[in-house]
């Protein structure tokens, strides 16, 4: 038998990253690999693991203890700087949560991810590599009742402790991930710290410099900023520009900002002792003997005194693994010149050292060395806000030191949602504005026939079934699994910010509320159990999503489960909580203003923070097109004559071959749909209702919702996804 790929490579000769993709021949094409990942099969724990419990199995004394011996337990293969790995592991703890962004949640040290590409191989992440090893023996001694990312935070919590700092405390709860997250945009940079005006508009000159949504960083491969100050020029008042803009990013305020600044770099050392051409590839891209070991430094011993991370060389203060006011007092007590570190990186020193401000030496036998500052330090006392506040932390010493431990602990935990998700003894009693805590439940909650009773009553208030469940989508829906924000619970939708959201108001939100607090009052008068706001909001969309199926023919339940409390406008951090404002939903044909990116890739996104799967997605949209959620009267996507009822006629139309469809703009955003035959229009729709019968996978979904049978197939998934959206806040039933 003749080979007919003689010509061609060998079998295997291919290797798994040459195998070309999808994406490769069709780049344009909806990716929806992000409802596929994190799947239960990838952990090697198995599906039903739950860490929470897992976690419960552990003595936290003792765990605190062996992370606490280990910061002094100096390794020959990377021995700790002045025997004491703690500004080290804070730099890890900081560089694991740094990359949180306040935009759409993305990032954090919540799932472990910097043990993963790109994460892993950052610039700015270089020699973290060692520090994850260094804890292997605990993560090894405690198996899977203690996850790596809670590890990665809670050995930085420690070291300060363990140098004389006292923290607020810490929570437990971080649940590993098993593959990197596909979902993260990191930058348009096809090169690690590319200049960072690619990711800008605009510039320093003319004052109007804005970093690109949704990054929070200034370049490719950084956590924050810079170091040596913007693209490695040292203008220190260039780079507090940068400073303010990328700490903004993850909601940290100028106050939050300087604490962090002066309270991480209090610890610890900067690594720039060897020339950089000393270094060989970082983590992902070093050898099968390497075993994941990156940055091999070929420099004398390679580390210790001839360490290279940043290029950056020398401590910022005299005392570098105690918790002190040295930093500000350095910084204060000398008049600083710009040099060169041995690597050739721009950085600062004393023109002349006072006494008692010479760093001792890093390592037995090495020199004493000048204490040492980057650009961003200098920022810290040459912007005029900056300045003000490191001279009032400088002058009390005690309100750094509650600025620090509060803006510590926000760093470490922002990701991670209400308080009512911590685990452990070491959470603090005190709740803060950023954690979006709710009220806790008090006294009786509604019964069943208290369910049945406002059902009854919302059904026959005079709200309609288009009302009720255009404004539950619009409370519920507002949930990001990135960071566990947003949701019905606290009915938030009720006030500032979300009650002027242009999605709501064009919606008719407010007016709802309005009926619904009526309601409540004459309920909650009678005495008994009380009713929220927040369950009556979800209440009267699960009714009338019951009703709108009953009208269809088919007699469904929906699961309701009540205990969601109100929120009070004291209790909505306005301006951090303003970035949850949808500015396009899919699921109800919403675009606040077009953009670069086409609107069914932003739904993709929507249905990722709303944990929906690609059939519940699928479900929805056409669930809520027939039942009239859209935003606005202009009908897009509505395939059926019988809208307010929940029928599959939305798949049942869209796939109809008797429909022809044409771009009604140049941009192609809005279609018509006419008889093929006639000519006579149908239907209009926008992409993201086309993508449901033009995408390969959704069409494969959309046709068994249409075919015989299909319409209980969607009400299966429709109901499904309904409920998660209603109830992904609620940490009390399954967290």
């Amino acid at each position: 038998m003749p080979d007919e790929h003689k010509d061609g490579p060998e079998w295997g000769a291919l290797t798994s990253a040459e195998f070309q993709s999808n994406e490769k021949w069709w780049p344009n094409a909806l990716n929806l690999r992000m409802l596929h990942q994190s799947h239960p099969d990838s952990s090697p724990f198995g599906p039903d693991f739950d860490y929470r419990e897992a976690f419960s199995h552990i003595d936290v004394d003792e765990l605190t203890r062996d992370v606490d011996a280990l910061m002094t337990d100096s390794q020959a293969w990377w021995p700790a700087d002045w025997g004491h790995y703690g500004g080290f592991f804070i730099r890890m703890s900081w560089h694991a949560a740094g990359t949180y962004r306040v935009s759409d949640g993305r990032g954090g040290a919540g799932t472990g991810a910097q043990r993963y590409a790109p994460l892993n191989s950052w610039p700015d992440n270089g020699n973290l590599d060692k520090a994850r090893r260094l804890l292997l023996p605990i993560k090894q001694k405690y198996g899977k009742d203690i996850s790596w990312a809670d590890l990665f935070v809670f050995a930085g919590n420690r070291a300060l402790e363990t140098m004389g700092f006292r923290t607020l405390g810490f929570a437990f709860g971080r649940a590993d991930i098993w593959a990197p997250e596909d979902d993260i945009y990191w930058g348009p940079e096809n090169e690690w710290l590319a200049e960072h005006d690619e990711r800008y508009t605009g510039s320093f000159e003319d004052g109007n410099r804005t970093l690109d949504n949704p990054l929070a960083a200034v370049q490719m491969g950084l956590i924050y900023v810079n170091p040596e100050g913007p693209n490695g020029v040292p203008d220190a008042l260039r780079s507090a520009q940068d400073i303010r803009e990328t700490f903004s990013r993850m909601a940290m305020n100028d106050e939050e900002t300087v604490a962090l600044t002066v309270g991480g770099h209090t610890f610890g050392k900067m690594h720039g002792a060897v020339p950089p051409e000393s270094n060989g590839p970082e983590p992902e891209g070093s050898g099968l003997h390497d075993q994941g070991f990156g940055w091999a430094n070929s420099h004398e011993t390679g580390f210790g005194e001839y360490t290279l991370t940043s290029g950056l060389e020398g401590a910022w203060t005299p005392t570098p693994t105690q918790w002190d006011n040295s930093y500000l007092d350095t910084i204060f007590a000398h008049e600083w010149e710009l040099v060169q570190s041995p690597a050739g990186a721009n950085q600062w020193q004393p023109k002349e050292v006072r006494e008692g401000y010479m760093v001792p030496p890093v390592q037995p036998g090495a020199p004493e060395t000048k204490p040492t500052m980057s650009t961003a330090d200098m920022a810290m006392i040459t912007d005029p806000a900056y300045l003000e506040i490191s001279k009032r932390f400088h002058e009390d010493p005690e309100q750094l030191a509650d600025a620090f431990a509060k803006a510590w602990f926000k760093l470490l935990h922002r990701d991670m949602g209400p308080a009512a998700r911590y685990a452990g003894p070491q959470v603090p009693e005190e709740r803060f504005l950023w954690q979006d805590n709710v009220p806790v439940q008090e006294g009786e909650v509604i019964g069943d026939a208290d369910i049945a009773r406002l059902k009854e009553t919302i059904l026959g208030s005079g709200l309609t079934t288009e009302q009720l469940v255009k404004t539950a989508w619009a409370s519920a829906s507002t949930y990001r699994r990135t960071d566990f924000r947003g949701g019905a619970n606290g009915a938030r939708i009720r006030l500032s910010p979300m009650s002027e959201w242009d999605a709501n108001v064009q919606s008719g939100v407010p007016s709802v509320i309005s009926r619904l607090e009526e309601i409540q009052a004459e309920f909650n008068a009678a005495g008994g159990a009380q009713v929220s706001v927040a369950d009556l909001i979800v209440l009267g969309g699960t009714a009338a999503v019951e009703a709108a199926a009953q009208a269809a023919g088919h007699d469904i339940s929906v699961p309701f489960t009540p205990g969601r409390t109100d929120s009070t406008q004291d209790e909505v951090e306005v301006d951090s909580f303003q970035w949850l404002e949808p500015r396009a939903d899919g699921f109800r044909s919403y675009v606040a203003k077009l953009g670069a990116i086409p609107t069914e890739h932003l739904l993709i996104d929507k249905a990722f923070m709303l944990n929906l799967t690609a059939p519940e997605m699928t479900a929805m949209v056409g669930g809520l097109r027939v039942l009239g959620a859209n935003v606005g009267d202009e009908g897009y996507g509505e395939l059926t004559d019988r809208k307010g009822q929940l029928t599959n006629d939305f798949f049942v139309n869209l796939i109809d071959m008797g429909t022809r469809w044409a771009p009604l703009d140049e941009d192609e955003d809005t279609y018509e749909g006419v008889d093929r035959e006639t000519g006579e229009p149908r239907w209009k729709a926008t992409r993201v209702d086309l993508v449901f019968g033009a995408n390969s996978q959704l069409r494969a979904i959309a046709e068994e919702y249409a075919a015989a049978g299909g319409e209980e197939l969607m009400l299966d998934a429709f109901v499904r996804g309904w409920v998660k959206v209603m109830e992904n806040d609620r940490f009390d039933l399954h967290t």
